[in-house]
């Protein structure tokens, strides 16, 4: 699992992915989101702007992401 640090209360998913060098740009994260390759907290997500907290983990494919 891999921590990635926010300086935020919150940051939304498709910042999140960004931040985490798991997409280069936006567009990127709605083809992920729509082939259903991110989970968040184990369940399917398709909201790019679902907001994300501390202790959240997000799954791209076999990555695991901690938010910190």
């Amino acid at each position: 699992m891999h921590d990635v640090t926010i300086t935020t209360d919150d940051i939304r998913l498709g910042q999140f992915l960004k931040l985490a060098d798991m997409v280069d740009v936006g567009s990127d994260v709605k083809s992920l989101l729509e082939q259903g390759e991110v989970r968040v907290n184990g369940a399917h997500e398709v909201r790019r702007g679902r907001r994300l907290v501390r202790g959240d983990v997000v799954t791209v494919g076999d990555v695991d992401l901690r938010v910190r």
